[in-house]
């Protein structure tokens, strides 16, 4: 049956936040919550599991106002049996306790097979690999962000044990918030082994937040039988235009068939990354070295083919590497953002080093020459500008109407886009939103080099859709594009072998 929520309402004192009229849960099934990232998939979940501050917002949940909700005995029970695993780790470890103090607090403390569970994270055989770092105080970059979402993922295996082995009992809402997001593929496929293990011995309820639709895949390769009790949905947004004219508060949710994805992905998508045209754009000469490191540009993924990287006009490449190897800083050297220690590449006829002085990057290069769309759209906007501002600023040569932003923003967003929408603040923006805006903003400069890292991140089925047609369509204009992304399912199918390239020490 489903539980209990359906209508929630999330103000501030001047505009709506969220607002759902179909919000609701299956008990013991699993919930793959799909969609962009900012939509509002992560406040609903804390509003249905009592998260929220009733003195910082306005909250009504089927028009009952948010403290009843607090107090009510059904979202106590939840509490005291289940776990939240939160988007950003970092936020929620206590930098005054070591981790396996927190790994202890409270009811999980009575939980069993801690070291079991850690050495099941960390695929380790040695137990040395984590328990040293049961004794750190987590501080901003130790543990890293994969071992911080490693160490939340434990404690919500801690509760979940209890709740199997029979040490709980009742109602129950397991909520993953981007549990995946700093964990490679690898991890990823690891950690959701073992929750369904889990879930085989004793359903519970399970709501997966997550905007990685490449998951679809893996659940239905690997667990055809658990189909039956696996629920995918969708958040969008409604197509009404509410009174106070703000596209992101009313949204709906929606059923989700994963033969959309698996029948877009067999199908392959839209890009072609070959180009008749072997005019080079950029070649960066395979061995380079940064920040004390020694970087290697290879063929193939045992690393035993060294090789230039070489992209022509109109072509597509993609870099390839386990996170943390180093594939953004590459991208940056090559925007030169970041001095290498040694380092060569010719762009568009143009030869650079690292003796090459920035300045020749600000003035031949930066918005004219090459351009990057940075993985995270919140470090690359000004979020007190407003959508139309955010444009206006760009060395075009004609400045941009407002008729021709709309047109070209109308390619990338559901129509039609509301009068007020280019007056609107970047803050007030979705994460895809903002996405498409940071993507937008390089491909109008139509320079010869796009790098684009994680330019799928955040973006919804249809958004996703939407990205790769324009970047298909800027490519026959002849830009090359140069790809990094962790979306090996994805952008696999969009490169050919051929294009790819393997970054390792």
């Amino acid at each position: 049956m489903s539980r209990m929520i359906s209508n929630i309402q999330i103000h501030t004192h001047n505009r709506t936040i969220v607002q759902i009229d179909n919000f609701s849960l299956e008990e013991n099934k699993i919930t793959f919550l799909l969609g962009e990232s900012g939509i509002g998939k992560s406040i609903l979940a804390k509003a249905m599991y009592g998260l929220l501050d009733p003195d910082t917002l306005e909250i009504k949940i089927n028009n009952k106002d948010y403290v009843t909700h607090l107090h009510s005995p059904e979202v106590q029970e939840l509490q005291t049996n289940s776990f939240f695993v939160f988007q950003e780790p970092s936020s929620h470890l206590n930098p005054l306790l070591t981790i396996k103090e927190q790994l202890n607090e409270g009811s999980i403390a009575r939980a069993k097979d801690e070291d079991g569970i850690l050495r099941y994270l960390w695929q380790a055989k040695d137990d040395k690999v984590f328990k040293q770092l049961l004794e750190l105080y987590p501080k901003p970059y130790r543990p890293s962000g994969g071992e911080k979402q490693r160490i939340l993922l434990a404690m919500a295996f801690k509760k979940i044990h209890m709740y199997t082995s029979g040490q709980v009992e009742g109602h129950n809402l397991f909520v993953f918030d981007e549990p995946t997001g700093s964990l490679d593929n690898a991890y990823r496929n690891t950690f959701l082994k073992g929750l369904l293990a889990t879930y085989i011995k004793k359903p519970f309820t399970i709501l997966f937040i997550t905007h990685d639709y490449s998951i679809i895949s893996e659940m239905t390769s690997q667990y055809p039988k658990l189909l039956p009790h696996t629920i995918f949905k969708e958040l969008r947004r409604s197509k009404e235009q509410d009174k106070i004219n703000d596209e992101n508060a009313k949204v709906l949710l929606h059923d989700f068939s994963p033969d959309a994805y698996l029948n877009w992905l067999t199908k392959g998508t839209a890009i072609t990354t070959t180009s008749p045209n072997k005019t080079p754009v950029l070649t960066v000469k395979s061995a380079f070295s940064v920040f004390g490191r020694a970087l290697c540009l290879y063929k193939d993924d045992a690393h035993t083919t060294p090789a230039n990287l070489l992209i022509n006009k109109g072509e597509t490449v993609y870099v390839k590497a386990p996170s943390g190897m180093g594939k953004t800083t590459l991208a940056k050297v090559i925007m030169g953002l970041y001095t290498a220690d040694s380092f060569s590449m010719v762009l568009d006829g143009k030869e650079l080093t690292e003796k090459s002085p920035t300045r020749i990057w600000e003035k031949y290069l930066w918005g004219k020459k090459a351009g990057m769309v940075f993985q995270h759209a919140d470090e690359s906007l000004n979020l007190e500008a407003t959508v139309f501002e955010t444009f206006s600023g760009l060395p075009m040569p004609d400045k941009l109407t407002r008729y021709q932003l709309t047109t070209k923003l109308d390619e990338l967003f559901e129509g039609p886009l509301s009068p007020g929408f280019l007056d609107k603040k970047v803050a007030f923006l979705s994460g895809g939103q903002k996405q498409r805006l940071n993507l937008l903003r390089t491909l109008i400069l139509s320079p010869s080099l796009i790098i684009l890292d994680e330019p799928l991140n955040g973006l919804d089925f249809s958004s996703m859709k939407k990205v790769i047609a324009l970047i298909e369509n800027q490519r026959k204009k002849g830009t090359a594009f140069l790809i990094i992304s962790h979306n090996e399912e994805i952008v696999q199918t969009m490169v050919e072998k051929s294009s790819i390239w393997y970054l390792g020490e």
